[in-house]
């Protein structure tokens, strides 16, 4: 009979990075995972934690080999932290939660990418939403779907 080795348990660290700098930090510590055969599962840099970025890997050990030296990288935290902790990280947010009428948003997507605009209306079951261009001479209403926003400004 063959026997076959039990995997051993990851668990999550965590990364202080220089913030602004945490896909180039999590670019480095995958090349030098895949080139020194480290035993790195998984990186996480969640959207709303600047500076920090979460490694899933099977021992402290590997992620010391991971980051040692590498630019950008300020510490390692101590101990592993629970995936509960992370759990809402992981689950997807609805796009149009956020959005409001009167927000002043930044188009992140489709033919103005780039503008700035103003939210006239939303339209929650179509997940989209209509603004109005500032640099536009003559306000149109445009669609666009809820993802390809970004809040700038709330609405006081």
């Amino acid at each position: 009979m063959s026997e076959t080795k039990p995997k051993a348990k990851s668990g999550i660290f965590v990364v202080r990075t220089t913030t602004g700098q945490e896909k180039i930090v999590a670019t480095l510590i995958e090349e030098r995972a895949k080139a020194r055969k480290l035993a790195i599962r998984a990186i996480l840099i969640p959207e709303g934690v600047r500076g920090y970025i979460f490694i899933e890997a099977a021992t402290p050990y590997d992620v010391l080999q991971a980051i040692t030296g590498l630019p950008h990288v300020r510490s390692r935290l101590a101990g592993k932290i629970d995936i509960s902790e992370m759990e809402h990280f992981l689950a997807p947010k609805p796009a149009l939660e956020a959005v409001s009428e009167g927000d002043i948003v930044e188009i992140t997507g489709g033919p103005f990418k780039g503008e700035k605009a103003k939210v006239v209306r939303v339209d929650e079951s179509k997940e989209e939403v209509v603004v109005e261009l500032f640099e536009s001479p003559v306000p149109i209403p445009i669609k666009v779907r809820a993802d390809f926003v970004k809040i700038v400004e709330k609405e006081e």
